[in-house]
């Protein structure tokens, strides 16, 4: 019996199932709960891990394994991998204004600018180049607030990952 494992960490906990390749019978599993809140400490999602897979009693004879993650959070790290703040997720929503200002100068607001228009045209352009329009959920507008808000971690930024445990 060929063993696989699902593993899907979402904004509330970590789960582990392991099931048979060929039935789907599920066979063992194991959970663990992530804190509350929109701004979460990336340590706290690997030991979430650890015990969720430490419940489904490991991976040692599992064959494959799959791994689902929270989409639209931002991890940032400096040059050495190392976490420079805590995790701001998806529905951390002060990236708002962030969002707009680069909807804004997307669409080339100016002073004295129709800041209407610029918006319209500014939706345009990154539907355009992107397929989608900034919104506070988004990545890139976690990173502009992070920018403008906490500058000296923004220049630390080496890299900005997703949050997940993989």
């Amino acid at each position: 019996m060929a063993l696989v494992a699902g593993i899907d960490s979402s904004t509330q906990s970590c789960k582990v199932v392991i099931r048979d390749a060929d039935s789907g019978e599920l066979v063992r599993q194991g959970q663990a709960s992530h804190p509350n809140g929109t701004e979460v400490n990336p340590q706290a999602w690997w030991d979430a891990l650890l015990s969720a897979i430490e419940q489904a009693y490991g991976l040692d004879d599992v064959a494959a394994a799959s791994v689902g993650g929270q989409q639209h959070g931002m991890v940032a790290l400096d040059a050495h991998g190392q976490v420079i703040r805590d995790a701001l997720l998806w529905n951390d929503t002060r990236s708002a204004e962030a969002a707009e200002a680069l909807i804004a100068e997307r669409g080339h607001v100016t002073e004295g600018s129709d800041t209407a228009n610029a918006l319209v045209n500014g939706a345009a352009a990154w539907a355009e180049a992107t397929g989608s329009v900034p919104v506070a959920s988004l990545t890139v507008t976690k990173l502009r607030w992070l920018a403008d808000a906490e500058p000296a971690n923004a220049r630390r930024v080496a890299a900005v990952a997703l949050p997940t445990t993989g």
